[in-house]
């Protein structure tokens, strides 16, 4: 078992420096039964939001692109996953959450869990997109994507964010992916791709939409007014 804590300033808060570790650490753990966490008392409170909102229109093209590889990194990742949600799972924490085959989440009631991108006015990265279409149930898609509400974890395990809650979630975690790793390993990592290889495949045309729309659309100065007034609220 290989055991992956993100642990970065801002609770854990995805910078690219986070990300490019996120991405090697996974890409190293070649297949081993995989368990994602938090360091300290959050899962991952979202995209550092203090360093996007200084970077020019490359530098945005950059970090989408390595959040992008990252999501697919994990979601496609060729052997069992398991989130150990110990606590805020904001936006990119809760996606980094649903990349993962089995989410354990505290029950720690003022523990926060969603996906409020589209409170902040940003366009989800299209291969992030195309998980959370996979990853949320059909029923509560909308409301958990369009309402980009923040949820407790018993909501969490209602709309489908979360699997199952424990008071220590890291020793649940752990020994619902020893069970999951106790399954012939050939058959579970060729069915998991069967299920989801190519799901997070663009065509040309949305790659031209995400280099000539979105990623400008980051950049423009209502996005980054929205985004310097979250982290001067922190």
């Amino acid at each position: 078992m290989v055991e992956l804590t993100m642990t970065a300033p801002g609770k854990n808060a995805l910078s690219a420096a986070l990300m490019s570790d996120v991405l090697a650490r996974v890409r190293a753990a070649n297949g081993e039964p995989l368990l994602v966490t938090g360091a300290g008392d959050a899962f991952s409170a979202g995209l550092n939001l203090k360093e996007v909102a200084e970077l020019d229109l490359d530098g945005m093209r950059h970090f989408l692109e390595l959040l992008e590889a990252m999501v697919e990194a994990l979601y496609e990742y060729p052997g069992p996953t398991v989130a150990a949600v110990n606590g805020h799972a904001i936006a990119g924490g809760c996606v980094v959450a649903l990349c993962c085959d089995l989410r354990v989440a505290t029950r720690a009631p003022q523990t926060r869990i969603g996906l409020n991108e589209v409170a902040l006015g940003v366009q989800f990265p299209p291969k992030v997109l195309a998980m959370v279409r996979r990853r949320v149930p059909p029923r509560s898609l909308e409301r958990v994507v369009l309402e980009a509400g923040l949820h407790d974890p018993e909501s969490s395990i209602m709309l489908g964010l979360t699997d199952e809650l424990a008071d220590d979630c890291v020793a649940v975690a752990r020994t619902r992916l020893e069970r999951l790793a106790a399954h012939p390993r050939a058959g579970y990592v060729a069915t998991k791709l069967a299920l989801r290889g190519g799901a997070l495949a663009l065509t040309s045309a949305q790659e031209r939409a995400f280099h000539d729309e979105l990623v400008p659309s980051w950049v423009a100065p209502d996005a980054k007014e929205r985004m310097r007034a979250v982290f001067v609220r922190k």
